[in-house]
């Protein structure tokens, strides 16, 4: 899908759905950018709508600044991040975020997003997990499959979006298939699919 349309999909979705943003690694800052236009900004930016950012790849001021750029308010988003700690990048944190030690953290981060959605009651709640390659890094992938299963059987049945984000490129942890058996749509930024 071209990445200019990539809002308008997401915006027809309906809450409760589960979709996966794969990006080509080798226009990865492109189709990142693409992508948070499209959630923070398009999808976002809907009358009462709030995001909670997961982050795993890129630390949270990283990501709030790219929303700045994209003037999105700060009342719009708050953020997960579970990659600070570890990159020692905890130095100024944000008001608007929680952290978490390690990515590794997997109830963690479940039970912190858990508590943004009920300080931050909304029509419309999206979720952003940034990214699930990141994840596969730092747990196995028996864990991962899990923790994605009841995550977003719960993010379902609270009518939340849940966005994750993929890298296509070659997935020795069989993340692809494990995602197809748990999202409603994959959108291929970029490839017209």
């Amino acid at each position: 899908m071209p990445p200019a349309d990539i809002g308008d999909r997401l915006r027809a979705l309906p809450g409760g759905s589960a979709v996966a943003l794969k990006l080509d690694p080798r226009e990865y800052a492109d189709h990142y950018f693409a992508v948070l236009n499209a959630t923070l900004r398009d999808v976002g930016s809907e009358t009462n709508a709030h995001t909670i950012y997961v982050t795993v790849t890129n630390p949270a001021a990283f990501v709030w600044s790219l929303a700045q750029a994209l003037d999105v308010p700060a009342d719009r988003i708050s953020f997960v991040d579970a990659i600070s700690h570890i990159m020692m990048n905890y130095s100024d944190p944000l008001p608007n975020s929680t952290y978490v030690e390690t990515p590794r953290a997997l109830e963690e981060i479940m039970l912190r997003v858990d508590y943004l959605l009920r300080k931050y009651p909304h029509a419309r709640s999206i979720v952003v997990i940034d990214s699930v390659n990141s994840l596969a890094i730092h747990n196995p992938t028996h864990l991962l499959n899990e923790f994605f299963h009841i995550f977003l059987t719960n993010l379902k049945s609270r009518n939340v979006l849940a966005v994750i984000l993929e890298t296509s490129d070659e997935d020795p942890h069989g993340l692809e298939q494990m995602l197809n058996l748990l999202v409603d749509e994959t959108i291929d930024v970029g490839r017209g699919r």
